[in-house]
């Protein structure tokens, strides 16, 4: 009996941010899904806009997997996980061994192809770059949601965030700040959803 698909669907039931009060709640699973649309939208900038050639979907699966682990680990509070060089390599190693104990949940002949989602590996070290921008953009959407709903609690994530951000040196990471980050500022009405300047038809 392969367990792997039962294993991860228990993403939805781990929840991020665990020192802070959230007016609502994030799962690792809704954090995965929104840091694969960064993700896949950063690849295509690099490609449209600084001459990369990066495959876009690839980019959005490894992002789909890329806090996979805390199924088993938990999510570990950044200031917690890099508090000192020590907890910083005892947790490296927790996350390898919660690594292995997932690939373990497949059939052999699927594991070869999983393996690179958990184990990053040099020739889609690009890709990862992307990914890890995309999943500080996850979380600074997160802090301007909560700060929009009055939580004072995300002020100093928010900040620290952006710092952070600004020290990726990532262009295609730079490029969403400036054009998409603004928008998660308006209201319902301000977006306009029923705008229907593009069609699918």
């Amino acid at each position: 009996m392969d367990r792997f698909f039962a294993v991860i669907s228990r993403m939805k039931y781990i929840d991020r941010w665990a020192l802070m009060r959230n007016t609502i709640n994030e799962n690792i699973s809704e954090h995965s899904l929104e840091t694969a649309f960064i993700a896949h939208a950063l690849a295509l900038i690099r490609n449209e806009r600084f001459g990369g050639n990066v495959n876009a979907e690839r980019c959005a699966l490894l992002a789909m997997f890329h806090d996979t682990t805390e199924i088993i680990t938990g999510d570990l509070p950044t200031p917690i996980k890099y508090y000192s060089k020590e907890i910083k390599g005892a947790y490296r190693e927790v996350e390898q061994k919660a690594k292995e104990t997932l690939l373990g949940y497949l059939p052999d002949d699927l594991k070869k192809y999983y393996d690179p989602l958990f184990c990053k590996t040099e020739e889609e070290a690009e890709l990862w770059k992307l990914v890890k921008g995309a999943d500080k953009l996850s979380a600074l959407i997160k802090c301007i949601e909560e700060r929009k709903m009055g939580n004072t609690d995300f002020l100093s994530a928010e900040k620290a965030t952006l710092e952070t951000i600004s020290k990726l040196g990532i262009p295609e990471v730079d490029v969403f700040m400036k054009e998409f980050i603004p928008a998660y500022d308006l209201t319902l009405d301000a977006l306009s959803l029923d705008d229907k300047k593009t069609s699918c038809m």
